[in-house]
């Protein structure tokens, strides 16, 4: 997925016509595609993680952008107005909170800000900065991320009548989890500052939750605790590079 907007068709999972494109009315939600006619802002560096979005906005009836850092969040942000923010807590160049809280006090302000994040306990951060709601990591159910967005919505926004959710799983596409092993995998062959060893364990201990690889999360924590308790960090970067080879190899195989 690209850093812009999915086309109509593949946001709202079907095809305009003619008379939808000229129509100066946006559409409707309706009862399987509650969130029709908003757009979704993904600041999110995994490509994983933001399929996972991609996935959850398509089946509600949204159309969803990408930023995979602050700087092209807010550069999204100086062109045009989302519905619904969903800003992770750790990306590249900088915190999420940083921008949720510039977020919550611009006026106009965004109908819905959302944090997400893989660590449970970030969700008081996120709040007390400005977001509306909290998404965990691994992003699993449709109607968890349905209900954050519209219950956060003003009475008058939000959707009417009965809702028909089928909270199937969401299973994002393997190859993005592949795109962002690679993408670590370069990073950390150049991890010779602090801030990107950090930014590595954090992402990589988000990736490997959401993609429900355990031993991945454990080489990622381990280096995260390495940092923290001052330690030596050469034996733990050592082990998740060998860990990234590995899945990386994997998919030259299939």
């Amino acid at each position: 997925m690209t850093d812009s907007e999915m086309t109509n068709s593949e946001m709202t999972g079907r095809e305009l016509t003619g008379s939808d494109r000229n129509s100066p009315f946006p559409p409707r939600p309706t009862a399987t595609r509650p969130l029709l006619g908003m757009t979704v802002l993904a600041v999110e560096d995994s490509r994983y993680a933001c399929d996972a979005l991609r996935l959850m906005a398509l089946r509600s009836g949204a159309r969803i952008r990408r930023a995979d850092c602050l700087q092209a969040a807010r550069r999204h942000l100086s062109l045009y107005r989302p519905t619904v923010a969903v800003i992770d807590l750790g990306l590249p160049d900088g915190s999420g909170v940083d921008l949720i809280a510039e977020l919550a006090v611009r006026s106009p302000r965004l109908p819905v800000i959302l944090g997400i994040s893989g660590d449970p306990f970030a969700e008081n951060m996120l709040r007390a900065a400005g977001a509306d709601g909290f998404l965990e990591k691994p992003l699993r159910s449709l109607l968890d991320f349905q209900n954050a967005i519209i219950s956060a919505l003003p009475d008058s926004r939000k959707p009417g009548g009965i809702r028909l959710v089928s909270d199937d799983p969401i299973h994002p596409d393997p190859l993005a989890f592949q795109d962002d092993i690679a993408h670590a995998a370069a990073l950390l062959q150049k991890a010779a500052e602090p801030w990107l060893v950090d930014y590595l364990a954090q992402f990589l201990t988000g990736l490997a939750r959401s993609a429900d690889d355990p031993t991945l999360e454990s080489a990622a924590l381990a280096l995260a605790a390495a940092r923290t308790e001052q330690r030596q960090t050469a034996q733990a970067v050592a082990r998740l590079a060998a860990l990234l080879q590995h899945r990386m190899a994997g998919r030259l195989a299939i």
